[in-house]
């Protein structure tokens, strides 16, 4: 997904390798979307540094992500927000699912259109701790603009930078295809609808490419301009959806350097609960008697744009959390949101359905991954009409 105008350094291309047919595929995971996004998936917000590295114009939220008919679905808008003039959605498994070597694919149906770049790809799991491009990037499919192929790609770090990229045969992108990686220790090989089209060497960590024998996480995300795609946006074609049927990981039984890494947060037994009557600050709110378990108070008449701040929270350690909150609503249709530092990083948000009334309690929650530190955390009314009574962080 992230494209750089430097000197490339090009992998020997392997032959087809007999790990290629000798291989016992078994699924060990997996998302259907059959009617929700399922809980190992992180969204990322904002706009990212320099346009996520690539100058894109649109800004990510959690709400450009839904599921239609057993798809997840994710729909670039022309839309103002945060002085951005479009907004999609990002999503990754970060912290919660990655893999080393595998059969990795998802049956998507992509949009068409200047400006457009939908893709499914990977980061190496250990991104945070040495920086792109030294964590390594497959990219299992990315399209640009009205292109009739497909791309699969891998970045790295050698001399600075380098990658080694091929297009499919010429293909309908806004029908569903199929589209794979097969990787292990000698190769990674990209498929469309199972027709191989593209195999790189990485047997040896030849050229430098020891990066891709560690564990990789998932990414899907819906760009909008940027370098690649260039700038002249077809607003014709606003809102464009980028549709998903499913995604599934394969691993070979018989490899044995195989890995998968599932909710591996860290082993922290980092846990807090905090009460909602006990914010900093807040906008708009009050408190109340509640009748939930263990009596004491709730905080109450939360309309749209009110606000709880709960400042100096220690994070211990940067990973994926499990964030709790106690709700009720007699409305539903509520939403809300989690941030730090004044709303400068969005969390994650949260729709609240109906409890069947103002002190009819039940618990939400919702994945997000924290760096490290100590935080002034927000909770935000994106859409009011919800009661809170307290909101827990847990380590996963």
């Amino acid at each position: 997904m992230k494209k750089l105008n430097k000197t490339l350094v090009l992998v020997g291309c392997a032959a087809f390798s007999q790990s290629a047919l000798s291989a016992n595929w078994q699924l060990v995971w997996h998302d259907e979307f059959t009617n929700s996004i399922g809980p190992d998936w992180v969204f990322e917000t904002g706009n990212g540094a320099s346009g996520w590295g690539n100058n894109e114009l649109e800004y990510y939220q959690r709400e450009n992500a839904t599921v239609e008919n057993g798809n997840l679905v994710i729909t670039a808008k022309k839309q103002n927000s945060h002085g951005f003039k479009y907004t999609s959605a990002r999503m990754k498994t970060q912290g919660l699912q990655s893999f080393k070597y595998g059969k990795i694919e998802a049956r998507i149906k992509l949009p068409n259109g200047s400006g457009l770049w939908p893709a499914f790809w990977m980061l190496g799991r250990n991104i945070d701790s040495v920086s792109w491009p030294y964590c390594g990037e497959i990219d299992i499919m990315e399209h640009v603009n009205n292109e009739s192929q497909t791309h699969g790609t891998i970045h790295w770090q050698a001399d600075k930078y380098a990658n080694y990229t091929g297009h499919s045969f010429n293909i309908d992108v806004t029908q569903y295809h199929t589209y794979t990686v097969e990787w292990d220790k000698g190769e990674i090989r990209w498929y469309v609808d199972g027709t191989m089209y593209h195999v790189a060497n990485i047997l040896n960590n030849i050229n430098g490419t020891d990066e891709f024998h560690k564990e990789f996480f998932i990414l899907f995300n819906l760009a909008v301009g940027g370098n690649w795609p260039g700038f002249n946006i077809d607003d014709s074609k606003m809102p464009a959806k980028m549709y998903v049927d499913y995604v599934r990981v394969y691993q070979d039984k018989n490899n044995t350097s195989s890995s998968h890494s599932g909710n591996n947060g860290g082993g922290s037994s980092f846990s807090k609960t905090i009460q909602a009557e006990n914010y900093s600050s807040m906008k708009g709110v009050g408190t109340q008697d509640t009748s939930d378990t263990g009596g004491g108070k709730n905080v109450g008449w939360i309309d749209t744009g009110d606000w709880m701040a709960f400042n100096n929270i220690k994070i211990p350690a940067t990973g994926d959390y499990l964030v709790e909150y106690r709700v009720a609503s007699a409305e539903g249709g509520a939403k809300l949101s989690l941030d730090h530092s004044s709303g400068a990083t969005v969390l994650g948000y949260l729709d609240i359905g109906s409890t069947g009334g103002w002190q009819n309690w039940k618990t939400i929650s919702h994945r997000v991954h924290i760096n490290a530190g100590t935080y002034n955390f927000g909770i935000y009314a994106q859409k009011g009409g919800f009661n809170l009574n307290w909101w827990k962080i847990k380590k996963l």
